[in-house]
């Protein structure tokens, strides 16, 4: 039994850098890796707790057991299907050696944090988790099984009252149609707006349904949204759903795509923003936070994200030096312009910073005035 007078936790596992989704596809994972060294070269203390694969049963809570079968046989003789069965091949999903026990760790690892956070670590994260595509029966958007879905259903099982937190760029759609009916966990997502990216949900009117109606909130930005438009609208949405929603925990998925210069996506967050969403988030979960990965396309942006995110999840914000440290700008040669680990704070408003002030604006007062009241939230 682990101790209640323990600190945060971190889970990772040297076994990912096994695993390749193959020459030119946009998650590498060996982005892992180069975070977990960022985080050990900025003097972080970070001892990491292992990583197992989630067993069949596990992963059977949410996903169909044809489609972990199917998973699995092509896994070990990794030969393209003759069609797309269950979102299985292409570019987006494709099939690699170990395809299965890729997606076994992850979920491993995130159902290993939530363990963690179930006997009594005040926060964990897990940065091979967020997964937040996978469907029940089908891969998408790079995932192939949701361990979001399976730590929140874990948290649930234990009679947990759950909000979850969505700051990737892309919409968490499976996520949020799993929990789509629910009133036991809330979901809130801000996310590029669907009309300009992958996968096309998330719009403002997705606000749940039966037992589930005001239990879905969705804040479409539009690309270009900057730290000013973005913090206004988590701050002035977020923590008074959560307040009026009184969770037992809160699972964040911390994608780092909604950075500027993410190659997938067109948001303009800084590391100054995403701090200030980090640590809104830390003071809202209390001691239950449940922190896990998600996109992020840029090594430098992910490495620089994740370390920024494991230095507040376990309070160790003061040690961030504003550079990267010099063994590893020199190690991964970064440029000049590309040696920041904190950027500097400022607005960068280009002729696209109109749109996205009325799209941010546009959010807000229709959360406010359909969501709002549902829930009881107050602001």
């Amino acid at each position: 039994m682990i101790g209640p007078n323990l600190g945060a936790a971190y889970v990772y596992s040297d076994e990912f850098a096994r695993f390749d989704f193959g020459p030119g596809h946009p998650l590498r994972v060996q982005r892992l890796a180069l975070a977990h060294q960022l985080i050990t070269d900025c003097g972080l203390d970070a001892p990491a707790l292992p990583a197992f694969p989630a067993s069949d049963d596990q992963m059977a809570t949410f996903h169909d057991r044809r489609y972990l079968d199917t998973l699995r046989e092509l896994s070990e003789s990794p030969v393209p299907p003759p069609f797309a069965m269950f979102g299985l091949g292409g570019k987006d999903n494709p099939v690699f050696p170990g395809v299965y026990e890729w997606a076994a760790l992850s979920a491993g690892a995130s159902l290993a944090a939530a363990e963690l956070l179930l006997a009594g670590r005040p926060a964990v994260f897990s940065m091979a988790g967020g997964m937040h595509h996978a469907m029940a029966a089908r891969a998408s958007g790079f995932c192939y099984v949701n361990d979001i879905n399976l730590a929140i259903m874990r948290l649930l099982a234990q009679g947990r009252r759950v909000v979850y937190i969505d700051l990737d760029a892309h919409h968490g759609d499976g996520v949020q149609w799993a929990f789509y009916g629910s009133d036991k966990v809330l979901c809130i997502s801000l996310h590029q707006n669907p009309e300009t990216l992958f996968p096309g949900s998330g719009v403002l009117e997705e606000i749940g349904r039966g037992q589930g109606v005001g239990f879905n909130v969705n804040i479409p930005l539009w690309p270009h949204t900057d730290d000013d438009l973005y913090v206004r609208a988590f701050e002035e949405l977020v923590p008074p759903l959560v307040e009026a929603f009184r969770p037992d925990c809160v699972v964040s998925q911390t994608g780092v795509d909604s950075l500027m210069g993410d190659p997938l996506a067109n948001l303009n967050l800084t590391t100054q923003g995403l701090g200030r969403c980090l640590l809104d988030l830390r003071q809202m979960a209390q001691g239950r936070w449940l922190a896990l990965g998600g996109g992020g396309y840029d090594l430098a942006n992910v490495a620089r994200g994740w370390a920024l995110a494991w230095a507040i999840i376990s309070g160790q914000e003061d040690k961030l030096p504003e550079e990267m440290p010099k063994n590893f700008v020199q190690a991964h040669k970064l440029g000049r312009d590309r040696r920041m680990l904190l950027d500097p704070p400022g607005a960068l408003r280009g002729r696209y910073w109109p749109r996205a002030a009325e799209e941010a604006k546009s959010s807000i007062k229709f959360v406010r005035e359909k969501v709002f009241p549902l829930l009881g939230a107050k602001g």
